[in-house]
């Protein structure tokens, strides 16, 4: 295993400088006298899936809430396409192409899926001084988005609650692609899911790389991560605790350097080895 930490990680991850969508170095967040982040560095590059890793209070949260111009960096350095930004706001995030889908999804269960797509955006005509939704275009938009990956909405005015949760991610994933991201935060995307709604998500992660577009992927499931990563960066504590190629880690190696190999020997040793 070779370790590619701090800076050097994130500029061996981001080589071809025309590819790198995200370029964060050494980044740090302070909330008053608390040190959230202590230095971060990560890249991310057009078509490439990294998976961001970490245990609970690792930093991640906090992480993805500054790239999606949640939190100001206190210190550091974040660049978009090579570009110095400054966030001010969610806003600003997403006129630059990032888009965070988090756990709780941002949808409203009872309303339909077109509506839940759209979330105000929704195509509109005219009948003189009026303006109306117009649903025929948005259901159309909606049904042919969703088939694009393999998932047949019968009836787009159908509440998005009735949906699968595994549905339910590809629908806001799907909204964020239709709607411009050039970087996609998936904020734990498969930690409520069962193995078919996984596997439905993971292979849309898949066809999104191969769209071109960037993917911060959140996760603690190291197999997931391992499924469908370019690139993975492990945070401990406020700090890159390593950045690797797909070629410099397995999955074991990950798994220890996530959860702590040597704590968990100890953990596996009192209980006798059943860890």
């Amino acid at each position: 295993m070779t370790d590619n930490s701090s800076t050097n990680g994130a500029s061996n991850g981001a080589a071809n400088g025309s590819d790198v969508l995200i370029d964060v170095r050494d980044v740090v967040k302070h909330f008053g006298s608390v040190i959230a982040l202590n230095g971060v560095s990560m890249a991310v590059n057009r078509g490439q899936v990294l998976c961001l890793l970490g245990d609970n209070g690792a930093g991640k949260s906090t992480l993805i809430k500054t790239l999606a111009g949640v939190h100001k960096p206190t210190a550091g350095e974040f660049r978009v396409e090579g570009r110095a930004v400054d966030f001010n706001s969610p806003r600003d995030a997403l006129d630059a192409g990032i888009a965070t889908v988090y756990q709780d999804l941002a949808m409203i269960p009872l309303m339909s899926v077109t509506r839940n797509f759209f979330m105000g955006r929704e195509p509109v005509k005219r009948l003189g001084p009026f303006r109306f939704i117009n649903f025929d275009e948005a259901d159309k938009t909606t049904r042919e988005e969703m088939q694009k990956i393999g998932i047949d909405v019968r009836d787009p005015q159908q509440a998005v609650g009735t949906l699968s949760g595994g549905e339910r991610q590809c629908v806001a994933i799907a909204r964020a692609v239709y709607f411009g991201a050039k970087v996609l935060i998936l904020d734990e995307p498969t930690s409520a899911l069962g193995v078919a709604q996984t596997s439905m998500v993971l292979k849309y992660v898949d066809q999104v790389r191969n769209k071109g577009l960037g993917v911060i992927f959140i996760t603690h499931n190291v197999r997931h991560a391992m499924a469908v990563g370019d690139r993975f960066t492990v945070l401990n504590r406020g700090k890159t605790l390593g950045n690797f190629a797909r070629d410099e880690i397995n999955m074991d190696e990950l798994q220890n350097l996530m959860a702590g190999g040597k704590e968990l020997q100890q953990l596996s040793a009192s209980l006798g080895g059943t860890v």
